[in-house]
């Protein structure tokens, strides 16, 4: 099994980041919280933020910008028409439908583009859009916890990211690839 990061791996971008900033036209509430993403943005890069202050910003985010279950997804829909081309289709080729895609955005924002991700296997940040809460934050350890719990001590045979914060993923990797638009480097 191979296991796929998807920010600045298999997307030229930080999907999230990219959606928060596509609502900013249909929501102002959001231009209030643009320091604060970016702050924290920053800090997840250089691996200072930890999974308790990411999912308390997240919430706080959540609870003040979104709308109701139903438009999200409208702005979810909209979003991938216009950003699809970020997609990375070399990298996407890669992908078999045994592989999994481990990543830290909200399984929400990829609904649309399920089927141009070859596998139905994909570990995300798991969010209550009624009660606009985090259920389940995948950063970090994070990611290798949900793993484990749903596959075991199966091995990973290649790990693809563009980050050293997949720390632990890259340590149950037989072989890890950092991904820099497209281009690959091992380092294990």
């Amino acid at each position: 099994m191979k296991a796929f990061d998807f920010d600045n791996t298999l997307y030229h971008g930080e999907s999230a980041v990219d959606f928060a900033l596509y609502m900013i036209r249909n929501n102002r509430k959001i231009i209030l919280w643009l320091p604060v993403i970016f702050f924290n943005l920053i800090k997840y890069k250089l691996c200072l933020i930890t999974g308790e202050k990411m999912e308390t910003t997240v919430n706080s985010f959540m609870r003040s910008c979104l709308k109701d279950k139903s438009g999200l997804m409208d702005d979810v829909e909209r979003f991938w028409r216009r950003n699809i081309r970020r997609l990375d289709r070399k990298m996407l080729s890669r992908i078999k439908k045994d592989d999994i895609i481990i990543t830290a955005g909200p399984s929400f924002l990829f609904e649309p583009i399920k089927e141009l991700l070859v596998t139905s296997r994909m570990i995300c940040t798991e969010v209550d859009l009624d009660r606009k809460k985090v259920k389940y934050l995948n950063f970090s350890g994070n990611k290798v916890k949900r793993f484990r719990q749903l596959y075991g001590n199966r091995k990973v045979s290649c790990f693809f990211t563009d980050s050293y914060n997949d720390k632990a993923m890259m340590d149950i990797s037989d072989k890890v690839y950092l991904v820099d638009k497209g281009r690959l480097k091992r380092i294990k």
